[in-house]
Formats: C-alpha cells, sequence, structure tokens
C-alpha cells in the first residue's frame, strides 16, 4: 500500500505566501513525477504543476512565477511554495505521484485527500 498525505493548507490574506507539503509513504521502490492539483468550488480539478524525479518542473500559467514545486527525494515529498497569493488561489490542493510499489515494475497513479487554500482578506 501507498499513501499521500498532504499538510500545510490553511486561510492567508491576498499577496501572502503558504508552502504545502506531500509525502508519500508504503511500500515504495520508486517514486518518479510527482504534482500537484487544484479544485476550487464549482470547477473541474486542474493540474498546477509537476516535477520530475530528476527536478525538472512545469507549471500552469495560472501560477507560473508565482508557485514554486520542488522535492526531497530522500523522504519522498514534494513541496508547493505559494506566493503572491490571490483570491482566485483559493481552492483544496490534492498532490499526485506516480509510483512504482515494491514487487512491482509498472508506475501506479496515486493521489492524496487534499488540504484546502482558502486567500481572503
Amino acid at each position: 500500500q501507498v499513501q499521500l498525505v498532504e499538510s500545510g493548507g490553511g486561510l492567508v490574506q491576498p499577496g501572502g505566501s503558504l508552502s504545502l507539503s506531500c509525502a508519500a509513504s508504503g511500500s515504495i521502490f520508486r517514486v518518479n513525477a510527482m504534482r500537484w492539483h487544484r479544485q476550487a468550488p464549482g470547477n473541474q480539478r486542474e493540474w498546477v504543476a509537476t516535477i520530475t524525479d530528476g527536478g525538472e518542473a512545469v507549471y500552469a500559467d495560472s501560477v507560473q512565477g508565482r508557485f514554486t514545486i520542488y522535492r526531497d527525494n530522500a523522504k519522498n515529498t514534494v513541496y508547493l511554495r505559494m506566493n503572491s497569493l490571490k483570491p482566485e488561489d483559493t481552492a483544496v490542493y490534492y498532490c499526485s505521484a506516480d509510483v512504482i510499489p515494491t514487487g512491482f515494475n509498472v508506475n501506479i497513479n496515486y493521489w492524496g485527500q487534499g488540504t484546502q487554500v482558502t486567500v481572503s482578506s
């Protein structure tokens, strides 16, 4: 079994910053790409950022230049540093990861349970 657990959500004022983390645990052989997604009320879930196991990062246009995704491979953890937050960034943020579990030879996509980020004055 593999679990992803997010933490770090909360309430922040517009223009403020917040950091999220997501730790993968369980019977893991290898963690490949890790991603952040978000879903605002009434909207579809949208992709935010991806980081490869080699550290290459790509971002959605809506967060480019404000958000930074990074990871600690030794801890199987991905982070999202969010700066210059706007009310429209309010959403439940989810992480996902492509994981090769111990004893398998294929990538399986796992998701966390989500953490709420609210940007409001």
